[in-house]
């Protein structure tokens, strides 16, 4: 265990993905999303593809934790169980894709998701109808593939909550749960395919120490009445992230 510690400590770059690491709990904790947005376009320039999905993965275990009991009072309970079904089928396929793809299409996928995403958002998208059920499983199916390809789970489900009608307040939840379960079934399906990199596992612990107190901060920052602000802020933040991460500009 000291050599592991020791060779995640000696990662070159280490203070860039700290700084990446807390400014996306800072805004995991005040708007229940956007840690793979931030911290993926920046981990992939460091990181290879596998160990990247290994350090977000290890350190949103843990990091959330402390907003969990709020989100379980304030979530839909139902809603976030069909989201966690669609994820139990698609999230192996994801995998087994990202084990196919070379690591500058797995930066590019990250860095463009993320950009077509806030375009998205701040264009004012909307979906003006009710979320049906069979709607729910197909956006968590795909969020699943696309947590096992890029780590970036959380856009389509993003969209389809943030598009809603829905309190901020239970859309928080439901995304923070559900990133949740994301972690939870990833780090599950990485140990068994044998992807679970033991020095990339420790570095994503070491990580979600700063993780931690970033999402402490942005739980504590939390108001409902500011929501225009939290969202201005994430925005900016995903945008300069994803850019960072684009190969042509390396």
């Amino acid at each position: 265990m000291p050599d592991l510690i020791a060779a995640a400590l000696g990662q070159e770059y280490l203070l860039w993905l700290v700084a990446a690491t807390t400014v996306a709990g800072v805004v995991r904790g005040f708007t229940g999303f956007g840690t793979a947005m931030i911290y993926m376009p920046v981990a992939g320039q460091i990181l290879d593809p596998f160990a990247a999905l290994v350090t977000l993965t290890a350190m949103d275990v843990i990091g959330p934790l402390p907003n969990v009991p709020r989100a379980v009072r304030d979530g839909h309970r139902r809603d976030i169980l069909r989201l966690c079904g669609g994820l139990l089928i698609a999230m192996p396929i994801g995998i087994w894709t990202l084990a196919s793809i070379a690591p500058e299409v797995f930066r590019y996928s990250v860095s463009l998701l993320s950009l077509t995403l806030l375009v998205l958002l701040i264009t004012g998208y909307r979906y003006r109808g009710t979320l049906k059920h069979w709607m729910i499983y197909a956006t968590g199916m795909l969020g699943g593939f696309l947590a096992g390809a890029t780590g970036l789970a959380g856009p389509p489900v993003i969209m389809l909550y943030m598009a809603s009608r829905h309190q901020v307040r239970v859309i928080r939840a439901n995304l923070l749960l559900y990133l949740l379960g994301v972690d939870l079934l990833m780090m599950l399906l990485l140990w068994v395919m044998g992807r679970l990199e033991p020095t990339a596992l420790v570095l994503g612990f070491l990580l979600a120490l700063p993780y931690l107190a970033g999402n402490v901060l942005g739980g504590w920052l939390f108001r409902p009445e500011l929501e225009k602000t939290y969202r201005a802020a994430a925005y900016l933040l995903i945008a300069a992230s994803a850019l960072s991460g684009l190969p042509l500009f390396d």
